[in-house]
């Protein structure tokens, strides 16, 4: 009996779910990637803020990689994971996968390397704080 190669799955854990809807369209019907892009933005900054406990500022997006279409309906996860925590800086891993069906795998769409500043109230780079204890 042979094996059954195993599906790649999720890196990292959810930070942003939502519905691909008619008013994110492009011209071809697909969605728009701007709009796809704007949610892994927000699901990356959901986790470095909660790392800089307080405000952070996308200052790099360092890599992006669409990889399926994204069409109306479709339920669209964002998982988000550290790759690296610098001194006022945080590079995040961003995975965002159709989720919609229950009856099939989910299927990745697109991946990305964003990079966030923890800033201050004056909006200058300020350092990140050591990590809570779990």
């Amino acid at each position: 009996m042979t094996a059954t190669p195993a599906l790649p799955e999720p890196q990292g854990s959810i930070s942003l779910q939502t519905i691909a809807m008619p008013a994110d369209t492009n011209w071809n019907g697909d969605i728009f990637g701007g709009w796809l892009v704007s949610q892994m933005d927000l699901a990356g900054a959901v986790l470095a803020r909660r790392r800089a406990r307080g405000r952070i500022a996308t200052v790099a997006i360092d890599s992006m990689v669409f990889h399926q279409p994204v069409h109306v309906g479709d339920v669209l996860t964002c998982y988000t994971h550290f790759l690296r925590v610098g001194t006022t800086s945080m590079r995040v891993g961003i995975e965002v996968w159709e989720t919609a069906d229950p009856e099939r795998a989910p299927v990745k769409v697109t991946e990305g390397q964003f990079t966030y500043v923890a800033i201050d109230d004056s909006g200058r780079p300020r350092p990140v704080p050591p990590e809570l204890a779990a």
